[in-house]
């Protein structure tokens, strides 16, 4: 496997819509940075949060997810509670492409928060907005800014197309839009 330079994801997104909307380069002026960089893409944040809360003593269940475990909040600034995390979706809607595995890794501005940024990676042949979780692992409350920079995406080419896509295997996060939760 190879990473990809932004020469390739450029062309990638431009050709192949691979990212919509793309912002062509590094944007920071005052936010969190976002677009494109040397070897990924730095995706945003929407302002759509799932807050999980323990108001009604909910249990976690990836089987028999409550949706009394979380609130929802459309907001510019997302208020994360101590010990606690919220579900997100980025901006961005992706098209992976059949030869392509795409890794997610958490921003630095983050990260020296004490904020942890959790993505599974996006596998070849998948299509959607990434769900995307916030962790805040501090004893305080921390805050997520929405329509900034969250995480950045790492593209890495195989050798060789994969012998099962996830479009062609029906992956069941296939196409998703908005924040998704768990589904078996």
């Amino acid at each position: 496997m190879a990473i990809l330079s932004d020469r390739w994801i450029r062309k990638a997104a431009e050709r192949h819509g691979m990212i919509e909307p793309f912002v062509e380069a590094q944007r920071r002026d005052g936010c969190i940075s976002y677009g494109l960089s040397s070897y990924g893409y730095d995706a945003r944040v929407a302002d759509e949060f799932k807050i999980f809360t323990n108001v009604d003593n909910a249990v976690v269940d990836p089987k028999n997810f409550a949706a009394t475990s979380f609130v929802d909040r459309k907001t510019d600034v997302c208020t994360i509670p101590p010990n606690s995390f919220a579900l997100a979706r980025t901006v961005e809607y992706f098209r992976v492409p059949e030869d392509v595995l795409v890794i997610c890794l958490g921003k630095s501005t983050y990260a020296r928060c004490g904020i942890i940024v959790n993505v599974t990676p996006l596998e070849p042949g998948w299509e959607g907005h990434v769900t995307l979780e916030f962790s805040n692992t501090t004893p305080l409350p921390a805050r997520i800014y929405a329509n900034e920079g969250a995480c950045q995406f790492l593209f890495l080419k195989g050798n060789e197309r994969c012998e099962t896509s996830y479009a062609e295997r029906s992956g069941k996060y296939m196409g998703q839009r908005g924040v998704t939760l768990p589904r078996l």
